[in-house]
């Protein structure tokens, strides 16, 4: 079995979307899945699987929550050892956590739209474009950035979810309890 984290974009917000983590764990069951545990109620779940390919996945995740939920949430889904490597890779050891976020990328941007990006700078956010996520600086809050998830899907063309530090650090934690 792997072990996954599935993060879902933009459910339980300001009262949209709405779905009860403990129906989407049934949901979840019902589709083969074992060991789930949700974390806070923003779609934040680990699992473990035996598919091996994390794509495969998010469609099916994606598909159920359409025709459980009628929902059209956007869906992502990492090997708990990515999300290890995304996490540990952040390049602001050196900042406030409060001040950190993963925008978290469903595919790679292209080379074009990144360096174009690149180019764009802002006084109180900074943020460094990998080929999977995007680490993101706010200086002043991620609620008043002008560089926040439908900034960088737009900019790169991609899908995007983002979560804060610690946020991201407890699902790590999650992940390695669920793996031991």
């Amino acid at each position: 079995m792997i072990t996954y984290t599935a993060l879902l974009r933009g459910i339980n917000v300001s009262g949209k979307n709405k779905i009860v983590m403990a129906d989407l764990k049934q949901m979840l069951l019902q589709l083969g899945f074992s060991n789930i545990t949700t974390y806070i109620q923003s779609g934040n779940i680990v699992f473990s699987s035996k598919e091996v390919d994390a794509t495969v996945l998010s469609e099916k995740i994606h598909k159920q929550i359409l025709n459980t939920f009628k929902l059209d949430v956007p869906v992502l889904v990492l090997a708990s050892s990515t999300l290890q490597t995304i996490f540990n890779n952040h390049p602001y050891a050196e900042e406030d956590e409060k001040q950190i976020y993963f925008v978290l990328l469903k595919s790679t941007p292209s080379a074009a739209l990144v360096a174009e990006l690149n180019k764009d700078t802002y006084a109180t956010e900074k943020f460094v474009v990998t080929n999977n996520c995007v680490y993101l600086l706010c200086l002043n809050g991620f609620g008043k950035a002008k560089c926040n998830n439908n900034f960088f899907e737009r900019k790169l063309g991609v899908q995007a979810t983002t979560r804060n530090y610690k946020t991201m650090a407890k699902l790590v934690e999650i992940s390695k309890n669920s793996e031991a």
